[in-house]
């Protein structure tokens, strides 16, 4: 029997103590893991496309978001225009009790709305109503989440691919691999503890000085054959005036940066 993988869920949530409850709550679980989490209905839309989850829980009130809107009554409708061959399942919770608030976000598209000053409100139950929902799903909702995640690691791919390529990392490097590898893990792993370089010695059963040599050289490679004007055209972040070249880490969060905004 095939195993169930958990069901991956971003919670955009401005309270801490709430933020906390569902962390400590997942790590009990097998079948939830939360694959991000922001107090900023803008930001959580930019996780719905990189990290592509399966439910979201949806805080209707943001007051203390520093980043977002004061609500997020706008969230829904905003996601419908980003056009996801899927539909993440998605759970408002909220202190409003108000028919009128419930009949917008039920149009919308919430699935559930569900009271936070309920008897019956906490974090398992929440995630139980994920797991629920889940099992109700077709079988085709799946599969089309598994199609459009292997989409969008194409796609994060061919852009690092691309990129690489205009300023003369060539295939023929191994610090190529290299650094496609740690920008694709730092692009899909944002909110991860987890050391890249440390992560790519796992991979390669390399040491970290190996892989940041070939990173460091393959950077060297690009400043020494590619042309001033296409490195200046191509790679815009200031370049430290003593060594002329970027450093590992420097030249792979520019591109974190530039490729997140590409997809």
């Amino acid at each position: 029997m095939e195993e169930v993988k958990p069901m991956k869920i971003l919670i955009i949530e401005d309270d801490v103590n709430d933020c906390n409850n569902f962390i400590e709550c997942a790590k009990n679980r097998k079948d939830i893991e939360i694959v991000a989490l922001t107090d900023s209905d803008i930001e959580g839309l930019n996780y719905v496309k990189s990290k592509r989850p399966e439910g979201i829980i949806l805080d209707l009130e943001l007051n203390n978001s520093t980043t977002g809107n004061n609500d997020s009554l706008g969230f829904i409708p905003e996601l419908k225009r980003l056009k996801l061959r899927y539909k993440p399942i998605i759970i408002v919770t909220t202190h409003i009790n108000s028919k009128r608030t419930y009949d917008i976000l039920h149009r919308d598209g919430a699935d559930i709305i569900l009271y936070k000053d309920h008897t019956n409100y906490s974090c398992d139950y929440v995630f139980n109503k994920f797991i629920s929902l889940r099992e109700l799903a077709p079988k085709q909702t799946v599969e089309t989440l598994k199609e459009e995640l292997k989409e969008n690691e194409n796609k994060i791919s061919e852009c690092i691919n691309h990129e690489l390529d205009l300023i003369g990392v060539t295939s023929k490097l191994k610090g190529r691999q290299y650094i496609h590898d740690a920008i694709f893990f730092l692009i899909q792993n944002e909110n991860s503890d987890e050391n890249v370089i440390r992560h790519l010695t796992k991979v390669y059963k390399k040491s970290s000085n190996t892989i940041t040599n070939g990173i460091q050289n393959a950077i060297i490679h690009a400043w020494r054959v590619s042309s001033i004007d296409d490195l200046e055209k191509y790679y815009t972040a200031r370049v430290n005036y003593e060594t002329g070249i970027p450093t590992p880490m420097e030249f792979l969060y520019y591109y974190v940066d530039k490729i997140k905004k590409m997809i």
